[in-house]
């Protein structure tokens, strides 16, 4: 007679001598495992799943015969497009960073809503490419519900590409590609024309600097720090004073804090480390504490809500009329554009670039009087004697 027996970390089946099995999950990857004996050698094989209950009445079959011995090649399940990104999301989005690991979760969620659970990925064509596009222009997919700019189309899209790619390259336990090929590969996203990539002029810094010691200490250091650095406010507000030598002049961008995974040292202005210096008395804590303290928690460290509640606080301070993409990346764009003259290795590695060519198509903007010195200074030919 068939005898079970359960633990914390596995469960048996059938009888010992005879048709013993045992599933417990694999400590490294968490699927679960299955054991048994065959002349004498011990086997194991993954089930390919984490479904405790499900791993459970597999053994109990197994044990009673009912379907094919644990050893024989079994045909694979389907891949449906809420395993693929069940698995993405287990193995790939937790090596992210926290804003990329949530955007993945809103984005993947839309997804499986938009072309269904159960829906297979290799059956993915270009009628499911053109419908999403339309749709999520329209606004009618999306958490929002409103419409979106080919900018945001093209993010999604994107980041799609990248699970089937990754699908396409990753295997089973049982060496099995989890897609053959990515379906969509080769289709075109929509790109937008004119995007709306602002720069803050200096009349406009020169209005926030004026106000800023009125909205918060930590808006007066991050805004000249922005200016100063180049740098995105997300590594700004996440800077440490073990990352400052106020002796040296520089600071340390951690790897962790850019969205490129670069870090990098540069050097501060005198500006700059003024402003260090006044956050220092502002904020006497610990030396391993924040630059920029949050106001409930002062050990954590400024999030960018709050950045950009205090960027907002400030532009009606200077009576700046509101303006669509005028905000922290603007100023990244002024200092890409204020040091448009410098080799773009340097300008690259005092902004923390990896590319240049991201610099020059998405931050560096020549303002007029550039483009009409730049036209004066034409050399034209000499008039013949």
């Amino acid at each position: 007679m068939a005898r079970t027996k359960r633990s914390r970390r596995s469960y048996g089946a059938g009888e010992w001598g005879r048709n013993r099995v045992r599933v417990f999950p694999d400590p490294k990857t968490g699927l679960f495992q299955v054991e048994w004996r065959e002349n004498g050698r011990r086997l194991t094989r993954s089930l390919g799943h984490r479904d405790w209950v499900r791993a459970k009445k597999q053994a109990d079959e197994f044990a009673a015969g009912f379907i094919d011995a644990p050893g024989g090649k079994k045909e694979a399940e389907p891949l449906t497009l809420e395993r693929l990104f069940e698995i993405y999301g287990e193995e790939v989005t937790p090596t992210k960073r926290r804003p990329s690991r949530r955007r993945d979760g809103v984005v993947l969620a839309m997804f499986l809503k938009f072309f269904g659970r159960d829906r297979r990925p290799e059956t993915l064509s270009q009628r499911d490419w053109d419908r999403f596009i339309r749709q999520r222009r329209a606004g009618t997919v999306g958490p929002s519900g409103k419409p979106v700019s080919d900018r945001t189309v093209e993010h999604d899209l994107t980041f799609l590409m990248a699970v089937l790619n990754w699908a396409a390259r990753s295997r089973d336990e049982e060496g099995r590609l989890l897609l053959d090929r990515n379906p969509l590969k080769g289709l075109r996203k929509p790109v937008e024309k004119n995007p709306n990539r602002v720069v803050l002029t200096e009349e406009e810094y020169q209005a926030l600097l004026g106000v800023s010691e009125q909205v918060d200490w930590r808006f007066h250091v991050a805004l000249v720090l922005a200016h100063e650095t180049g740098h995105r406010i997300g590594a700004i507000c996440n800077l440490r004073w073990p990352d400052i030598d106020l002796e040296g002049e520089t600071v340390r961008w951690r790897a962790e804090h850019e969205k490129t995974g670069y870090e990098h040292t540069t050097p501060l202005t005198d500006e700059a480390a003024a402003v260090l210096e006044e956050a220092r008395r502002m904020n006497p804590g610990s030396d391993n504490g924040p630059v920029l303290p949050a106001t409930v928690n002062p050990s954590e460290c400024m999030g960018f809500p709050q950045a950009r509640f205090l960027w907002k606080r400030a532009e009606r301070l200077a009576g700046l009329e509101p303006k669509r993409g005028r905000g922290w990346h603007s100023l990244r764009r002024k200092f890409a554009s204020d040091l448009m003259d410098l080799p773009l290795k340097v300008l690259c590695e005092l902004g923390g670039w990896k590319a240049a060519k991201t610099v020059l198509r998405c931050y560096q903007q020549p303002d007029e009087a550039q483009l009409r010195q730049a036209i004066r200074s034409r050399r034209r030919p000499q008039p013949r004697a």
